[in-house]
This record gives C-alpha cells, sequence and structure tokens, in this order.
C-alpha cells in the first residue's frame, strides 16, 4: 500500500506508534506515583479531543486546532507551571493530556493535514484514498 505523501511507514511508524505506548504509560504511572484522583483522570482524559469541533469550520481550521490540542507543547508548559508553582491540578492535567496524545499516538492518530481528517503524519486512517 502506498503511502500519502508526508506519512511515515514501516519502522519508522512503528517506532513512532511504540512512543505512543510510552508516552501514555509514563504518564500514568506519574500520575499514580504523584497521587492524582483517577475520577479527575476519567473526566478529563477526553477534553483534548473537543478540538474535533473545529472540523466544524473546515478541514484547515479543524487539523490547526486538533494539531495544538494533539501537539506535547502545551502539556510540557503545563507540567512545567505544575512543577514551579507547586499546583497539582496543573500538573496532574499536564500528565492526563500527555496520555491522552500517547495513546493517540499508540493507536495510530496522528498530527492532521489540512486535506481532511484521515491524513495524519501516522498514515492515513481509513480506507485509503485512490486519488
Amino acid at each position: 500500500m502506498p503511502l500519502q505523501a508526508g506519512a511515515t511507514g514501516g519502522g519508522v511508524r512503528l517506532l513512532l506508534r511504540a512512543e505512543g505506548v510510552a508516552l501514555l504509560l509514563l504518564s500514568m504511572a506519574a500520575y499514580a506515583r504523584f497521587g492524582g484522583e483517577w475520577s479527575f483522570f476519567a473526566l478529563t482524559f477526553l477534553l483534548p479531543d473537543l478540538a474535533l469541533l473545529a472540523y466544524l469550520a473546515g478541514p484547515r481550521a479543524g487539523a490547526v486546532v486538533y494539531n495544538a490540542a494533539h501537539s506535547l507543547v502545551v502539556p510540557a508548559v503545563l507540567l512545567a507551571l505544575g512543577l514551579a508553582t507547586d499546583l497539582a491540578p496543573v500538573f496532574d492535567l499536564a500528565l492526563v493530556w500527555a496520555a491522552h496524545i500517547g495513546l493517540d499516538r499508540a493507536l495510530g492518530f496522528g498530527l492532521k493535514y489540512a486535506r481532511g481528517f484521515a491524513y495524519t503524519h501516522l498514515g492515513q486512517l481509513g480506507p485509503v484514498d485512490p486519488w
């Protein structure tokens, strides 16, 4: 099966998905170790997926907002802020957010291209578009 332009394949794709598993497990282990409430974890785990609503404005806007919510930049800043200020909820949110991103990557949901939701850096989701 041919790869879409900009997508990874083979061993690189497998490695990126394995990194997702590692991020998920590490984030959850840190969350448990630092005493995060699992009810908070459950309530906030899917919050980054609210970014999908941006696809109502079109694929370009959807991709920009989705990628912003599924990049590790914001969770890393929140993690640093939570550590620096000793604000447990901020720290906990950062770990939950990172875990969400890890699961998405492990499942093959990569960062999106403006062409549409199915076009990601980890390959196309669903059936391959013949066009």
